[in-house]
């Protein structure tokens, strides 16, 4: 069941939005070499607690973080741990907040010092899938026509969405209907985009098959990612890169509004 928002719910989602806007910006300037994705969690809680909010992911049963780290072929729930940033690593910060009884939830994904040519221009399509995705965003058209566009901007620079995983409603709850595919299903009876909808739009990929599984299901190195065997990281089945960009939305009467989107022009947003 969807649940649309009042004007009052969506007016805090953009509150909080912009609280988590600048949080993720934070979190990005910290990636360096050296740097490890425990330090980031627990910067993360840090800035979360002090802005008068909630941990969103430790509400979920069974999580304890702040955040996901995932790192070169992990694609989403990675664990933060004690591995150290190397130079040319990828890196997801997927964060989320509990404002005023709402949850927001983003992703980014940003290099380690100076990328491969062929890895920034997939952070790059990654960035212009999502903008795209949004766009098309509109009170009237299906929740699978975001999905349409997600996977042909993605499949057009020859990558591969992962149709396993998906965006989502947010709200109330972190991950509530309706769900966002990044691939289009033909013939799926897909709902119509309404005003009052919150909606975390999401666009996850690899430069492989875009394929999936669990860390423990392939023998992943525990010491690497800290997830071998740990019911949460998942990882691309043939090993290959992967990235995830993702914005909190709100679809008001006069447009859609990305609440979670950081300053204009940063490149690590």
């Amino acid at each position: 069941m969807i649940y649309l928002k009042t004007q009052e719910e969506m007016a805090m989602m953009i509150e909080g939005g912009q609280i988590l806007a600048g949080i993720k910006r934070q979190l990005a300037q910290t990636v360096r070499p050296g740097t490890t994705g425990k330090e980031i969690d627990d910067l993360a809680r840090e800035l979360i607690i002090k802005a008068g909010a909630k941990v969103s992911f430790a509400m979920e049963p069974g999580y304890h973080w702040a955040t996901c780290i995932d790192i070169n072929d992990g694609v989403v729930h990675g664990i933060p741990n004690d591995y150290k940033f190397q130079e040319g690593d990828i890196v997801g910060l997927d964060v989320g907040l509990f404002f005023k009884g709402l949850h927001s939830d983003t992703t980014t994904t940003v290099g380690v010092g100076k990328l491969s040519q062929e890895n920034q221009k997939m952070l790059e399509i990654g960035r212009l899938a999502l903008s795209k995705a949004i766009s098309t965003t509109k009170v009237g058209r299906n929740i699978s026509d975001i999905s349409r566009v997600i996977e042909a901007t993605v499949k057009r620079e020859g990558f591969s969405p992962v149709a396993a995983l998906s965006g989502h409603g947010i709200g109330k709850h972190l991950h509530e209907d309706p769900f966002i595919p990044c691939v289009f299903v033909d013939g799926e009876q897909s709902p119509k985009i309404e005003v009052g909808m919150g909606l975390a739009i999401e666009v996850i990929y690899t430069a492989g098959s875009g394929e999936v599984a669990y860390g423990s299901q392939i023998g992943l190195d525990g010491m690497r990612k800290g997830s071998k065997g740990d019911g949460w990281t998942i990882v691309s089945l043939d090993g290959k890169i992967s990235a995830a960009f993702e914005e909190t939305v709100v679809v008001t009467r006069s447009g859609v509004i990305v609440t979670t989107r950081g300053q204009e022009g940063d490149p690590k947003s």
